[in-house]
């Protein structure tokens, strides 16, 4: 073969290389979607459909509109097993079914976790704090080693739900940053003894907050605390959502600056009956993550699968007749 043909083949191989791995890059932006009411919606009778009005997969629909990752939230011991490990175990074959990255979202409680509750679990309501942090990483690693053992790969796992007033009230509350470094970091340790590849998320209600997400984090940093990546809670409203996302992208430039950060929108949604506003938010949200590069990991929109009203929640991205609105056309 004489130079210019070695070339030529040379040239052909690096093409041939770049086409087979775009699929794959293109992959490594997560467009997701939490949803952790499927089981218990779908228990209760609620059924999905296409376009066409047929009965189809949920998990089937959102591959369609170009999601990529699902979340899933895990309670210790919940009343009705929703959401206990058999639970999103279940979900998470669904998802591995439709070749789909997971999350998996630690509460550390027996129900919702947020800024305005983070009640311990019934089990461990009497230990004292050094039996908490020991429950912490058996819970975790206990979980995530079930998961594994049934063939279940985790992408990210995220210790703690919009911690910004802590953890396990009132050991791992604020300000006793000490005290919450300890909780998260044995979280942390567990998820990495299974998953070491997975990416551990501290999550924080209110991403338009730049302020307390500095207070936050610098405390977290101040007392030992570790993570691999910043998580965000977004629900904008539908009159202010550009300045909402302008709020949320600046927050999200200045936790890769300040702390070397990757970062992640875990929680975004608005309200149903407005899907065409809710698509160009979402799409202008996706396109300022993006923009950080490798360091903007994905968005995850909340519970989807919800139908209106369902628990109150009245931000999901179905009909009353269980079809996709077009909020979720964006993520294609």
């Amino acid at each position: 073969m004489n130079r210019s043909s070695k070339r030529v083949s040379a040239w052909l191989l690096v093409l041939l290389l770049a086409c087979l791995c775009a699929p794959a890059m293109a992959q490594t932006f997560a467009k997701g979607a939490d949803v952790s009411w499927i089981d218990q919606q779908e228990s209760s009778g609620r059924v999905f459909r296409n376009a066409s009005g047929a009965t189809t997969d949920f998990f089937s629909l959102l591959k369609g509109t170009g999601v990529n990752a699902i979340r899933l939230r895990v309670w210790v011991n919940p009343q009705g097993g929703w959401n206990d490990g058999a639970d999103t175990l279940n979900m998470a074959k669904r998802a591995k079914a439709q070749g789909m990255r997971i999350m998996i979202d630690f509460h550390y409680s027996d129900s919702w976790a947020d800024p305005g509750k983070q009640t311990k679990p019934a089990a461990w309501s009497n230990h004292d704090f050094a039996t908490l942090v020991k429950d912490v990483y058996s819970h975790t690693n206990g979980i995530l080693s079930y998961l594994k053992s049934n063939g279940i790969d985790v992408s990210w796992v995220q210790v703690g739900n919009e911690i910004n007033s802590g953890m396990l009230w009132p050991d791992g509350k604020t300000p006793n940053f000490g005290n919450l470094a300890q909780l998260i970091n044995s979280g942390y340790n567990a998820s990495k003894s299974v998953y070491p590849n997975a990416k551990v998320i501290v999550h924080l209600a209110n991403g338009h907050d730049n302020a307390t997400f500095r207070w936050f984090f610098d405390s977290l940093k101040s007392a030992g605390g570790k993570w691999d990546v910043v998580g965000m809670s977004h629900y904008p409203s539908p009159n202010a959502w550009q300045s909402a996302n302008t709020q949320i992208a600046s927050n999200m430039q200045d936790m890769v600056a300040r702390y070397g950060s990757d970062v992640i929108v875990s929680e975004v949604g608005m309200d149903w009956q407005q899907a065409a506003t809710t698509r160009a938010m979402l799409a202008d949200l996706l396109s300022k993550t993006r923009a950080l590069g490798s360091r903007g990991l994905g968005v995850f929109y909340w519970e989807p699968d919800a139908y209106p009203g369902w628990q109150g929640y009245t931000m999901g991205a179905v009909d009353n007749n269980g079809k996709l609105t077009q909020a979720l056309s964006a993520f294609n």
